[in-house]
């Protein structure tokens, strides 16, 4: 992609600053952006990526330093002033409101009216479903946010921000939880977007998709800027530059071995989400479960993990039939889950590190009701120090980590609690190169000391280079099952379309 050099400087950040208690978020960092450029923002979790957009997108104030637009000093004190200076913004975790439909959200707080006081509802499902179909989505925008999947509110975010006809528009994690069809019609909005004269900053841990579509990429380190270089730049050097070391593109060495089955799934179904699903898993194993958007992955999850009741079928643990009514009886059988979306389902925000790590086994850390905040926080620090998460403190209330940093802890809350078989639903999604492979390690270990993986990914790379076996779903139903050293990444997804025989 050729580099818009000639176009003139949009925005400058110039010496930010920006400290949290006992923590430098920002030191010095300076970053600009060109007309109808797309510039990629890389860096570990915990780099100042995030700090560093809130401050460019009015939701935080910065300590020091200079923000610029055209040339001209701006304060950016509120999201509504960085709004009105053409500047929108698409979070990791999405802020959509789940009972209102694609159109209300999409148009929230500035809803077209007859007059005053009255919505012209028909107007807003007008300009929504246009928005929508220039993103190539079919989404019915009368539809309520909390009937779409993950991909489809991403569309409905985007949507939203492209509606305030925005110059800047910051996309964090954009492609994370999109297929791979979805992500071509995200790219093609964005070509589109730029060739308009708009420009984007771009966050991403998907790397190899950078020069696809930016044309420069700048890295920060522990809060300081590293430096900017042009698309395509080699992989290596860009997670050099990142992690200060190297990475090995590969996947850890397998330590585990495979034992005796501890988990079976029989003829289990649920609406037309499930069909007749049946699959095993012995302790010692990873086993993969791969499939398109709306195959049926994360419900599967869900019945295991007692969230959602099916309408038939059986599931044993060590040959024992189980009555999965709720999670809690999951629990109770040694099944834990790491859900898709850890904002929602992983994780009580407001509580602390401690608190979360501890959540699974209060009745195991206190008598008679009574917690043992000794326990808990002995048992906290522990994993804490285990999974290497970046937080002041354990008593840090988890709504303050990095994203990669909070998929830690939910992580580690099923650790702790010695989970025999473990459930996770895109481990890895949002979180850097150098946290991935610690993640891949600790999933490697844990097999190694008996427990059963079950790992959902749309990350195929990542589905081969984890499993043991891999088993793919198709429309509610197992289409294929591969051991991995006879599964191709074409065979896979042949499988995922519904093509195998």
């Amino acid at each position: 992609m050729t580099s818009p050099v000639s176009s003139p400087v949009l925005l400058q950040m110039r010496g930010v600053r920006k400290a949290f208690p006992g923590v430098l978020a920002l030191d010095d960092v300076s970053f600009e952006l060109r007309r109808g450029e797309v510039h990629a923002l890389l860096g570990e979790n915990g780099a100042g990526k995030s700090t560093l957009m809130r401050i460019l997108s009015g939701a935080s104030r910065r300590d020091g330093g200079d923000v610029l637009l055209d040339g001209t000093p701006v304060s950016l004190d509120s999201p509504r002033e960085a709004q009105e200076l053409g500047i929108s913004t698409i979070y990791q975790e999405f802020n959509l409101v789940p009972h209102l439909s694609a159109a209300e959200n999409i148009y929230l707080g500035r809803e077209p009216a007859i007059g005053a006081g009255i919505i012209d509802g028909r107007r807003m499902v007008s300009g929504a479903k246009s928005l929508l179909h220039s993103l190539g989505t079919p989404i019915d925008p009368d539809l309520p946010v909390r009937w779409l999947g993950i991909a489809e509110q991403q569309m409905v975010e985007i949507a939203k921000a492209l509606s305030v006809r925005a110059r800047i528009l910051i996309m964090d994690e954009p492609t994370a939880a999109l297929t791979a069809s979805e992500i071509e019609q995200l790219f093609a909005a964005i070509r589109r977007f730029t060739a308009d004269g708009g420009s984007v900053i771009y966050i991403s841990h998907r790397l190899e998709e950078l020069a696809r579509v930016g044309h420069r990429a700048t890295v920060l380190r522990d809060g300081r800027y590293i430096g900017t270089r042009t698309l395509p730049a080699p992989v290596s050097e860009l997670v050099r530059m990142m992690a200060n070391r190297d990475i090995s593109e590969h996947y850890p060495e397998r330590t585990r071995r495979r034992g005796a089955e501890i988990l079976r799934v029989e003829h289990v179904t649920r609406g037309d989400r499930l069909r007749d699903v049946s699959l095993t898993i012995h302790r010692g194993e990873v086993l993969g479960i791969a499939g398109l958007l709306g195959a049926g992955r994360t419900e599967l999850a869900r019945v295991i993990a007692g969230a959602d009741v099916p309408d038939s079928g059986r599931i044993t643990i060590e040959g024992s039939p189980l009555r999965l009514r709720s999670p809690r009886d999951a629990i109770r059988a040694g099944i834990g889950l790491v859900p898709e979306d850890r904002k929602q389902q992983g994780l009580v925000l407001s509580q602390t590190v401690a608190a979360n790590i501890s959540l699974p086994q209060l009745a195991r850390l206190g008598r008679a009701g009574v917690i043992s905040r000794a326990r808990e926080r002995r048992l906290a620090s522990k994993w804490t120090q285990e999974l290497r998460i970046k937080t002041p403190s354990i008593d840090t209330r988890v709504l303050t980590l990095s994203g990669g940093n909070q998929q830690k802890v939910v992580l580690g809350k099923w650790l702790a609690a010695g989970a025999d078989v473990l459930i996770v639903d895109e481990p890895t999604r949002g979180i850097d190169v150098g946290a991935k492979m610690e993640i891949y390690v600790l999933l490697d270990r844990l097999a190694a000391e008996g427990a059963a993986i079950l790992m959902i990914s749309s990350d195929l790379p990542e589905i081969m280079g984890m499993s043991d076996r891999i088993l793919v779903m198709h429309h509610g139903r197992v289409q294929a099952v591969f051991d991995a050293d006879d599964a191709t990444q074409e065979s896979v997804l042949h499988a995922a379309l519904g093509l195998a025989s």
